[in-house]
């Protein structure tokens, strides 16, 4: 059960600033949420497989396969921005 003086106390932390009214219905809301989650301790599941995704989808990725990449000069041919090898960027710091 969580208390008011808990809902205030996460409220500072997360420098909130929650009235003394506000406080009892929060904590009144937190209750509730929480006697739900009591109500789905109480459902066996001792036959339901585990679920690891909602949707039945397998992996819908191709295959990481590794290709030769383009010559570097190729790649660096129309840019004036280049440097030993590689792209010149500005810097950012």
């Amino acid at each position: 059960m969580i208390t008011k003086e808990e809902v205030e106390h996460v409220g500072w932390l997360a420098r909130i600033e929650i009235d003394e009214k506000e406080s009892d219905a929060y904590a009144q809301k937190l209750n509730s949420v929480l006697e739900y989650f009591g109500q789905l301790d109480e459902v066996d599941t001792e036959d339901v497989p585990p679920t690891y995704h909602v949707a039945d989808i397998m992996n819908v990725f191709r295959e990481d396969v590794v290709k030769p990449s383009m010559p570097q000069e190729d790649v660096l041919a129309n840019t004036e921005n280049k440097q030993e090898g590689n792209f010149k960027a500005p810097r950012i710091m």
